[in-house]
């Protein structure tokens, strides 16, 4: 789908401190009620309408909230409420899980459910999960994200912020959130999600950024569905509406927070798929094996220095490159990195390889077949682009024979939407793979049809290796920009 420019600057930033490690998740109600939790105004109904008020014709549910404590004088009702609605099993959706699977380290939310928390366990991440002012001093070890859970949790009702009391007494009672609230929103740059005009939780908390950056933040960003005059049965009611929002999304300025209005709320998955695709393409996995170099056509080069320049020269353009250790292969795509590493002194291994052995044997019981396959998968994901390098293997029967597993993973790559750039010069598996290709070029890269001539070099016998390499910079940078 195509998205204006204000959603394809915000892709590009958000990417971008996605890559800085600066990047934010605030959740809201919005995104948990698709996987099953209840939205504010029917938590409140049935007590609400007890007390011969209509929730739909309120637009201040706290107060709601605490005329409902006022009635009994004790917490209790609004304890039960959060305990039978927020309890329920649901869903994890996909927009959680695209939150989850990119490393994204800070997440906050004023949501009770733990729907987030879930989501994190399920992906193989360890959240580490702030309920109470007493969690924040200690650190969970090997955690892979931070979830801030500002208001409370389902497990600790009694003491959830949900009436006027709470708001009031909040900064006494909870500085320590306000405290780290306030350092991320300065150095991080926030989306926030599931949010809208009738949160009853969002001006609370927008008045609260205000007041603890007073000013110096960065942009942050939110999404908001735009008025469409067809949801209307008055034209009057719409022209309204249209007007307040309008005036909304300029204040939203005011709090440094940038509204994104979408027609529909799939927009959002689609965003968040955009963004972790975008994202992905950061990383290259340059896949291949070799028992055997004989059908190596670069010229001026031997294959192993051309593996190793290939992905020393992709590390220097900012990638970070995977590998699998094929045969052959993976020994050059180590040794590439590495010296690019040298070169700049840099000691974090992580930051520019990631490295995946294959299991050479599986525990009794298991098939190494669908294990390796496996493998394959999980390290596609965390993959936006795929390199094809040779792809041959040794058969004690039939010889010299191409590598089934290259071709697998080029498979695999192509039902997930990573690009594939197999080099046909190198021979084997990558040349049918690249034949392939070419055939059905369009289908494989729609977007971008001014590469189509840059990907027939790569299939030219006796090609220079300089001129080979230029090119796959050429192509993956333009893969990675998007254009």
């Amino acid at each position: 789908m195509g998205f204006d420019r204000d959603i394809l600057n915000f892709i590009d930033e958000y990417v971008k401190a996605i890559s800085e490690s600066s990047a934010a998740v605030f959740a809201g109600a919005g995104l948990s009620i698709p996987a099953g939790a209840v939205n504010w105004k029917e938590l409140l109904r049935a007590p609400a309408s007890r007390l011969g008020l209509s929730v739909d014709r309120e637009s201040d549910l706290v107060a709601i909230a605490q005329y409902i404590y006022n009635d009994s004088n004790t917490r209790t009702p609004l304890t039960e409420l959060i305990n039978d609605f927020f309890n329920k099993s649901g869903q994890i959706t996909r927009n959680h899980n695209l939150i989850v699977n990119l490393p994204i380290k800070t997440v906050w939310t004023t949501n009770y459910d733990r729907f987030i928390e879930q989501a994190f366990l399920e992906s193989g991440k360890t959240p580490d999960v702030k309920k109470r002012v007493i969690d924040l001093s200690s650190i969970r070890s090997n955690r892979d994200a931070v979830v801030y859970k500002m208001h409370g949790d389902v497990d600790l009702a009694q003491d959830a912020i949900l009436i006027k009391d709470d708001y009031e007494m909040y900064d006494t009672k909870n500085q320590m959130f306000s405290i780290a609230l306030k350092g991320d929103l300065v150095s991080k740059t926030f989306l926030f999600v599931g949010f809208s005009f009738e949160d009853p939780n969002l001006e609370h908390i927008l008045s609260k950024i205000r007041i603890l950056v007073d000013g110096h933040t960065r942009t942050h960003y939110c999404f908001i569905k735009r008025v469409k005059e067809a949801d209307y049965k008055e034209t009057e009611e719409f022209q309204y509406d249209k007007i307040k929002q309008e005036l909304k999304c300029a204040d939203l300025k005011r709090y440094s927070i940038k509204p994104l209005l979408i027609d529909e709320y799939n927009e959002i998955t689609e965003i968040l798929e955009m963004i972790s695709e975008r994202y992905n393409r950061r990383n290259i996995l340059i896949s291949g094996s070799a028992y055997s170099y004989e059908d190596f056509e670069i010229k001026g080069i031997k294959a192993q220095d051309f593996i190793h320049d290939l992905s020393k020269a992709l590390s220097k353009c900012g990638f970070k490159i995977a590998t699998g250790f094929g045969l052959g292969v993976g020994s050059g795509v180590i040794n590439g990195v590495l010296e690019r590493m040298s070169e700049e002194n840099s000691k974090n291994i992580d930051n520019y390889l990631l490295m995946r052995p294959f299991p050479q044997y599986a525990k009794e019981g298991e098939n190494l077949e669908k294990l390796w396959h496996s493998y394959r998968e999980n390290l596609l994901q965390e993959c936006g682009i795929a390199i094809f390098i040779f792809g041959n293997k040794n058969d004690p029967e039939k010889g010299m024979i191409n590598a089934e597993g290259v071709e697998k993973e080029f498979e695999i790559a192509y039902a997930n939407n990573v690009k594939v750039i197999p080099i046909g010069v190198t021979g084997y598996a990558s040349k049918l793979l690249f034949e392939r290709l070419m055939v059905d070029y369009e289908e494989f890269y729609p977007e971008f049809p001014r590469l189509k001539d840059d990907f027939i070099k790569l299939n030219e016998k006796g090609i220079d290796h300089e001129e080979v390499i230029r090119t796959i910079l050429k192509i993956v940078t333009s893969i990675r920009g998007g254009t």
